[in-house]
C-alpha cells in the first residue's frame, strides 16, 4: 500500500547547494538554521513543551536525490568512493527511499507574526529549502548509547584540517556566520576523493562564493564574494 508523507516544514540554512554541507549532524555545532513550518502546521500548539528539549531529531527528505531505482550497495566517501558496502549499512542519501534523519540542538522557538512557530537549531546537515517531514524530542535515556560501536567509520578518522583565513576576507563574512563557516572548511568540504591540492573549490555560503585550495592539511580561502 502506497504511503504519501506530508512534508510539515522546511530548512532555512546556509548551503544553497549540497557543496559545503556537513556530512553528519551535529559536525559543526555552530552551524545555525532555522526550522519554518508549512502554512498547516503553523500552530504554537503543536510545539508546545519542545523548548523543555535540548535536542531533536528532523525526519527529512534529500530532495536532490530521489531517483526511480536503487541500489542494493552504495560507496561511501568516507572510504575513499572505492569499497562498496549495503545501503542499509550507510547513511547514503541513495536508497529505496530518500530520507535522512538528523539530531540537532534546540536553541529556541520564535513566533513570528506571519510564519507562526520556529525553531533555530544548531548543527543541522540540511541544505536550504529541504523539506522536512517530521520533527521528535532528542531522548538521552534512550536515544544515547555510550558502548555503541560504529562499524567502519571506527577506522577512518576525519581529522580537522588547519585553516588560513585572511582577516580581511573574514570580516566579509556576518559575524553572526564566521563561526559555523570555519568549522564547515575545518572539516574540509570537498568530496572525500579529492586531493588534488592544485584545485580550487568553490560553494556558497549564507549569500557568499567561498573560493579555496587545501594543500597538505591546510585550507587557505583565497576570496570571499557576495552572489
Amino acid at each position: 500500500m502506497d504511503f504519501v508523507l506530508k512534508q510539515i516544514a522546511h530548512i532555512e540554512s546556509a548551503f544553497k547547494t549540497k557543496f559545503g554541507v556537513p556530512r553528519q549532524s551535529g559536525l559543526v555545532a555552530s552551524l545555525r538554521a532555522r526550522v519554518v513550518f508549512e502554512k498547516e502546521y503553523r500552530s504554537r500548539e503543536a510545539v508546545r513543551g519542545i523548548e523543555d528539549f535540548s535536542h531533536i531529531w528532523i525526519v527529512w527528505q534529500f530532495s536532490e536525490a530521489v531517483r526511480d531505482t536503487w541500489s542494493p550497495t552504495v560507496r561511501p566517501p568516507r572510504l575513499g568512493g572505492n569499497a562498496r558496502l549495503g545501503v542499509f549499512a550507510t547513511r547514503s542519501p541513495f536508497r529505496p527511499n530518500p530520507i535522512g534523519l538528523s539530531s540537532v540542538k534546540l536553541e529556541s522557538v520564535e513566533f513570528d507574526p506571519a510564519l507562526g512557530p520556529v525553531l533555530n537549531v544548531l548543527g543541522a546537515d540540511l541544505m536550504d529549502g529541504t523539506p522536512i517531514f517530521d520533527i521528535k524530542p532528542y531522548l538521552p535515556y534512550t536515544d544515547c548509547h555510550a558502548d555503541a560501536s560504529g562499524g567502519f567509520t571506527d577506522s577512518t578518522e576525519m581529522p580537522e584540517l588547519e585553516l588560513d583565513f585572511p582577516e580581511n576576507l573574514l570580516r566579509l563574512v556576518p559575524e553572526e556566520s564566521r563561526e559555523g563557516l570555519i568549522g564547515v572548511l575545518r572539516q574540509d568540504p570537498r568530496p572525500r576523493y579529492k586531493s588534488d591540492g592544485d584545485r580550487e573549490y568553490g560553494f556558497e555560503f549564507a549569500g557568499l562564493e567561498v573560493k579555496f585550495t587545501v594543500t597538505e592539511g591546510v585550507v587557505r580561502v583565497i576570496s570571499v564574494q557576495s552572489k
